[in-house]
């Protein structure tokens, strides 16, 4: 090669370093070059391993799903690049035009606006239930149902899922039963093992746990479900760019030392906030109080009951606005499972797709307050809670 512009193209191969490294590298290439027409040809029909094309697959982005995937125990794990995108693709792998969705009243505010409006768009039709009224949800039951939905731990109320009965209606249906387990994360359970066939989390929260990066991930047991599910990504578009991967991957080494930090100092502010006059209900399963306490002490690994707290303070809209308002420590922000306490005023923010009926059923009110623990002292955000709420005034 003689050309100066031939040269600059074709600089010489990239080193193969003999030994293995410990940090994953990040494979920032669009395209992978093959031997020969025929690998090219066999590895985009699935006929060999490989790569090709990072809309299909990238190394990097690979690597975290697995990652993911390990950790709750299933043996493939899809990359998305958001939670809300692996969220719309399990539905739409799982349904069609015709088919029937059952999700909970209280799923978070972008499935439940997913849904609820371009999902019915599309033919799918969902009823929304109360997933502790098991009768209710055998009830919901169709005979075109495909989809059943459920939260380990519900967004905001902290509601427990009884897994291992859902799972049972749902399969008794023929229906995929598909688990959004982002506010446990796999430290605190693994629904794969209490029957879900789908688990899906939002990998910006918990999984990354430093709030620097937008990632979601789908696991399954099952090759051909995983298959069709990446199939799903593929064609929609909701690749996993592998920067993004490398960073959420990154998280899982101390995903286990953070979770057990974020739980334990929820649930000590969870019961100094219990009872506290300006607040009508406190929302964290740790709690005797809880209806879900039992359940959650069968279902949930080591005494951990997840690290978000949802308070409900008198006074409506202005009431719950305003303690968010006089916080200075916790911070007006949104998303949650990073390093940071924040909070958000429910309705105005992660459920503003909910009218006032839905904000109901879903045990919600104009009052509600979601409260992220981050990794500060739980003494420290306890107070500035309490402060907060000591400052307001009386309704």
């Amino acid at each position: 090669m003689s050309g100066e512009h031939t040269r600059a193209v074709h600089t010489p191969a990239h080193p193969v370093p003999a030994q293995t490294p410990i940090g994953l590298p990040i494979y920032r290439s669009a395209i992978f070059r093959f031997a020969d027409a025929q690998e090219y040809a066999d590895v985009l029909a699935r006929r060999r391993p490989g790569y090709s094309y990072a809309r299909e697959a990238n190394p990097t982005c690979d690597a975290f799903a697995q990652g993911v995937a390990a950790l709750e125990g299933a043996a493939h794990g899809v990359p998305f690049s958001s939670g809300q995108a692996a969220t719309v693709a399990a539905v739409l792998t799982a349904c069609k035009a015709g088919d029937h969705v059952v999700a909970p009243h209280e799923a978070y505010g972008g499935t439940y606006g997913f849904l609820n409006g371009m999902a019915r768009g599309l033919g799918i039709d969902t009823t929304f239930v109360d997933p502790h009224d098991l009768e209710a949800v055998a009830a919901a039951i169709r005979p075109e149902t495909r989809l059943v939905w459920g939260e380990t731990l519900a967004n905001p109320t902290m509601g427990v899922t009884d897994l291992p009965a859902m799972a049972a209606i749902a399969h008794d249906a023929g229906a995929l039963f598909v688990v959004d387990s982002t506010f446990a994360s796999p430290v605190v359970c693994r629904p794969a093992e209490h029957g879900a066939d789908v688990v899906m989390h939002s990998a910006t929260k918990y999984i990354s746990g430093h709030s620097d990066v937008i990632a979601g991930v789908l696991v399954a047991d099952d090759v051909d479900l995983a298959e069709r599910l990446r199939l799903t990504s593929v064609v929609l578009g909701q690749t996993l760019g592998p920067d993004d991967a490398w960073i959420a991957h990154r998280g899982l080494a101390t995903l286990p030392l953070r979770v057990e930090r974020h739980c334990r100092s929820a649930a000590q502010v969870a019961a100094a906030l219990e009872g506290h006059p300006r607040l009508s209900r406190v929302d964290h399963p740790s709690l005797t109080s809880s209806r879900d306490h039992d359940l959650a002490s069968k279902l949930f690994r080591d005494g951990l009951f997840g690290g978000v707290v949802t308070v409900h303070v008198t006074g409506g809209r202005a009431a719950g606005q305003a303690f968010c308002d006089g916080l200075r420590i916790i911070t007006n922000a949104t998303s949650l499972g990073g390093a940071h306490s924040v909070v958000s005023h429910v309705a105005s923010t992660t459920h503003r797709q909910l009218d006032a009926a839905a904000l109901a059923a879903a045990r919600l009110d104009e009052g509600s307050v979601r409260i992220s623990i981050g990794l500060e002292d739980a003494d420290d955000i306890i107070a500035d809670c309490l402060q907060s709420l000591d400052a307001l005034p009386s309704p």
